[in-house]
């Protein structure tokens, strides 16, 4: 049989359309997926361009893997970074046999079958693809609900390579996640660039709808237990999605809000749409309501424009909001946006000394989060367990998003149980089962 191997660079969105590729050839081609690039028939390397550094990696990948490859095996390049040098790959390297754009995934099984395709059209709409289903989820399952993005932030360039915002229809949403329920599914991630700016342009005729109504309509089928989300937009937080949020039991009360910076002023100059007191005033709403939250946060330092004053702004966005997870980044200049052509660039040394401050701050209020959360009783969800004397436990997360291990015990997977945390052990919650 025909075999398939697969390296993922980036984010959950690169993941789902992983699979989707991967779905589509196994049903449609044939292929079965290897983890030895060596014994692979086709090679394919689904690439992010969010940052530099995954981008310049690209081409060493591509030469590591002509390397060791059968001699008729084929190299293809797909996602983000295909989006946007298209050709450009094949002149730098003759050995990828084709370029696929993170727009264009669903022509997978048509640019296998032609030398040197180049698929990059960033205006091919592919929302109402019902592409092929993997046989096998597992307990948790990733859920496309838009393609692309609208928002037209100065640093970013996903808008170039994934195009316009085009939500997909409520009615497939529903079917597919009906699908993964009845295979055994229990949460769901729904994703999308900005996903609470859902239902804003569908390609066919369709009846009116936001988010918070598909959060609503997605909690009624039964078998889904929990639903997360990555990444709502503070822009389009508004009260009615934050007091869904509260009160639906299925939503996990964890949530991703990115910041980018705590600067009102960097905020404007980065075209993100809200300012810092917004931010604050949505976090303030949330918490009210939900006082026991998961909150986790993009930041980027060193936007040309930030001062040293701007970078305190967002350490006192840091220390209110006391953020669980920090994704945190020198920014990276990117081609086709406009933060490329700001001038005078703060420097490498000031650059990283910013992001180690912030880094240093937030691993301090994480120390902290951990001894709070000790007799702190959670709903954990098992994903994994180990059952190797003497290593004998199970583990998964908490719906504020915390993982946490419950040693002792080998729990069904997919099942849901109370456990208290008994003590941190490095970073590592470990619990205690309760009586169900």
């Amino acid at each position: 049989m025909k075999k398939l191997y697969i390296e993922t660079m980036g984010c959950a969105m690169n993941n789902r359309d992983s699979e989707h590729l991967i779905a589509e050839l196994q049903n449609k081609e044939g292929y079965t997926l290897t983890q030895d690039a060596k014994e692979a028939d086709l090679i394919l390397i689904n690439t992010c361009s969010v940052r530099e550094k995954p981008e310049r990696k690209l081409f060493s990948e591509i030469g590591q893997f002509n390397a060791i490859k059968k001699p008729q095996a084929k190299i293809g390049v797909c996602g983000c970074t295909a989006s946007h040098l298209g050709e450009e790959i094949i002149k730098k390297a003759p050995s990828v046999s084709f370029v696929l754009g993170a727009r264009n995934i669903s022509k997978i099984t048509q640019v296998i079958h032609q030398d040197k395709a180049v698929e990059v059209d960033t205006s091919f709409d592919d929302s109402t693809y019902a592409f092929s289903k993997n046989s096998n989820p597992d307990i948790k399952a990733l859920l496309n609900i838009s393609i692309g993005c609208d928002k037209k932030c100065t640093y970013c360039i996903v808008p170039h390579t994934r195009g316009k915002e085009i939500s997909i229809p409520t009615t497939m949403l529903l079917d597919e996640a009906q699908k993964l329920a009845q295979k055994g599914v229990k949460e769901l991630l729904l994703l999308g660039q900005n996903v609470n700016h859902y239902g804003i342009r569908f390609s066919n005729p369709h009846k009116p709808t936001n988010f918070t109504q598909l959060l609503r309509e997605l909690s009624s089928i039964e078998g889904i237990e929990r639903i997360r989300f990555t990444s709502p937009h503070p822009l389009h937080m508004d009260d009615e999605f934050l007091e869904e949020f509260a009160r639906n039991p299925k939503i996990c009360k964890s949530i991703h809000i990115p910041l980018q910076s705590g600067s009102t002023k960097v905020l404007r100059e980065m075209k993100r749409g809200y300012t810092k007191e917004w931010y604050l005033n949505r976090i303030e709403k949330l918490k009210s309501l939900v006082p026991h939250v998961g909150i986790s946060t993009d930041i980027i330092v060193a936007f040309p424009t930030e001062t040293e004053a701007d970078f305190q702004e967002t350490m006192e966005v840091l220390n209110i909001v006391q953020f669980d997870t920090l994704y945190s980044f020198i920014y990276s200049p990117r081609p086709h946006t406009e933060a490329q052509k700001l001038h005078n660039p703060i420097s490498k040394e000031e650059a990283s000394k910013r992001l180690a401050t912030l880094q240093s701050r937030h691993k301090e209020i994480l120390a902290q989060k951990s001894k709070e959360e000790i007799g702190k009783i959670h709903s954990v969800l098992i994903e994994n367990y180990r059952d190797e004397a003497p290593q004998v436990w199970s583990e998964g997360r908490s719906d504020t998003n915390r993982l946490i291990k419950i040693p002792n015990h080998v729990l069904p997977l997919g099942s849901i149980v109370p456990v208290r945390v008994a003590h941190n052990d490095g970073g590592s919650l470990i619990g205690e089962m309760l009586p169900q």
